[in-house]
């Protein structure tokens, strides 16, 4: 039994004229219209394949396909929106995969024991709203409903997510997390080079690495670029300038076991002949040791401290995500690993760089993830892309390992 792969492929692009941006980009905001019109979509097409479809308060979608028995449904999914100006596969694969899955069972006339859910998150991305994995992170009970719904948007803060959630008429009333789950898979591209420089055909991942998420401000004082002498400036950009090269150095040292990026950064008041009065900068720390990530933290923090003490300067901080390191479980890594070895293909058992919903999905029931090859390890950009037979690979994956768990 393998999916359908025209109609697979078919959907896929269909999806990605919803938002489409440039030649083959995407760009659909988690609740936009794009978001919306991707969403009426995708609920038609569950109604349309026989699946009961629910609406969680945080707009999660569910959609569960009747088993032969009254057990939790083996879950697959991801999400459906974008970053800005990203690509047709990022979360996009996961969900429609899944509804491909869903398909191909009907198709053959095959019911399995455990009943069989589809589930797109809302807000994986977390590019208008905080915290990213949103959807799966208050489905797995790891934060309050209420908080988030009064999460503001970054860009205006008269919207937040429950506003948005009425805007675009997902605000459901199933409370998130209501629906248990025997396991959940999410089949997604790898978003890095590896599985294409080493010509592999399927990632098995065996856990996500942590991530640490913090926004520093360093406050300073402007003055005239041209009549302040050096020893007499308070010059945040050139705090920030020191700490960013002390922060990239820490991953660029021998045989490094972590990941920093300084990814976004703003002058105040960003002009060429004034020095500085507030240098704003994220931190983007990552690793697959929880030991090393928290001592990694630590170490930058006390030499912020010290550089913003030396020059006078003062400093704020946020804390935006603390994520530890997901070790997915066995049997369901297990899974994966041998449905792809019964297809012939080759397979590299390998951690997630990027966080994912399934690393959320892991403290609610068993859960991981299936990785198919990225061109150029291309992600987060128009470019991104991935062969036809590696989605279909990846997709007849999920399928055998979802009617494993679900004894069809």
């Amino acid at each position: 039994m393998k999916i359908n792969t025209q109609r697979l492929l078919e959907n896929i692009d269909r999806f990605a004229q919803i938002g489409k941006k440039g030649r083959i980009g995407v760009e659909r905001i988690a609740l936009s219209e794009e978001d919306m019109e991707a969403r009426d979509l995708l609920k038609r097409q569950m109604l349309e394949a026989g699946l009961v479809v629910h609406i969680d308060q945080l707009g999660n979608m569910i959609g569960i396909r009747k088993g032969k028995k009254d057990l939790p449904p083996v879950a697959m999914g991801s999400h459906l929106d974008t970053v800005y100006a990203g690509g047709p596969f990022d979360g996009a694969l996961g969900v429609l995969a899944g509804l491909e899955v869903i398909q191909t069972l009907n198709d053959q006339n095959i019911q399995t024991e455990h009943p069989i859910a589809l589930v797109n998150f809302t807000n994986e991305e977390g590019v208008r709203f905080a915290p990213d994995m949103m959807g799966s992170h208050v489905y797995a009970g790891l934060a309050e409903l209420d908080e988030i719904l009064a999460a503001k948007a970054y860009d205006n803060p008269e919207e937040t997510i429950g506003s948005r959630l009425k805007a675009i008429g997902y605000d459901g009333d199933a409370k998130p997390g209501s629906i248990p789950f025997h396991c959940f898979f999410e089949l997604h591209i790898e978003q890095g080079p590896v599985l294409e420089v080493e010509g592999i055909d399927i990632g098995v991942v065996e856990m996500v690495q942590g991530i640490h998420w913090t926004k520093y401000s360093v406050i300073g004082e402007a003055n005239h670029a041209g009549t302040t002498p050096i020893a007499y400036r308070k010059d945040a950009g050139y705090a920030a300038a020191q700490i960013q090269a002390f922060v990239g150095g820490l991953s660029r040292e021998a045989n490094s076991r972590i990941l920093t990026t300084v990814g976004s950064i703003q002058f105040e008041p960003n002009t060429i002949n004034i020095v500085p009065a507030k240098a704003s900068f994220t931190l983007d720390l990552r690793s697959v040791d929880g030991e090393l990530l928290l001592k990694t933290q630590e170490i930058i923090d006390q030499k912020i401290n010290s550089i913003v003490q030396q020059q006078g300067l003062t400093l704020e901080k946020e804390v935006m995500v603390r994520f530890k390191p997901v070790q997915f479980e066995a049997a369901m890594v297990n899974a994966v690993e041998s449905s792809a070895e019964q297809l012939g293909l080759s397979t590299k058992r390998m951690p997630s760089g990027a966080g994912h919903d399934a690393q959320m999905m892991a403290a609610f029931c068993p859960a991981t993830m299936v990785f198919i090859p990225s061109v150029k390890g291309i992600s987060h950009n128009v470019e991104e892309y991935s062969h036809d037979q590696d989605v279909e690979n990846g997709a007849n994956v999920l399928l055998r390992a979802v009617v494993k768990r679900a004894k069809g």
